[in-house]
């Protein structure tokens, strides 16, 4: 059975992370997915439909790659963009799988940076008047200037 979320914004709900990557798994010879502390029987008929109002939405790449977008307003060099996409897909399913990894390698380490530099502030915010003797603080701009080359 379909459901439709409607009126998504760009940022999704992490709640539903399980059913976009189809994190099934066997429990008593029924398959069940897990959302929030629950299990629910899953049906492989399931289709989760979502839809925006947004002219033009920007989703993160990891979440690009979980889902098939599909933008009905479609101008002609997004036409283009996705065919070659497909194209690649087809005829070089490596460069596909490589594109796709770097996507979520990239997604990764801009997260990683974002988790940084919340701690930086954090410690910042939490420094006494001597910021040079504060071991956790000076290792933690070290790993930020590490990540960030």
């Amino acid at each position: 059975a379909p459901i439709l979320l409607e009126n998504v914004e760009e940022v999704l709900d992490p709640s539903i992370e399980p059913v976009l990557t189809k994190q099934v798994f066997k429990k008593g010879g029924q398959w069940l997915l897990r959302l929030g502390t629950e299990d629910v029987p899953y049906n492989d008929d399931f289709r989760f439909y979502i839809t925006t109002k947004m002219s033009n939405p920007h989703y993160l790449p990891e979440i690009c790659i979980k889902v098939t977008v599909i933008n009905f307003t479609v101008t002609l060099s997004g036409l283009e963009d996705q065919l070659v996409s497909n194209v690649v897909a087809n005829e070089r399913p490596d460069l596909s799988e490589l594109r796709a990894n770097l996507v979520v390698q990239i997604a990764a380490d801009k997260a990683e940076m974002d988790r940084l530099e919340q701690l930086i502030l954090r410690l910042l915010s939490e420094a006494g008047a001597d910021l040079l003797a504060d071991d956790t603080l000076i290792v933690t701009l070290d790993q930020s200037k590490q990540t960030s080359s």
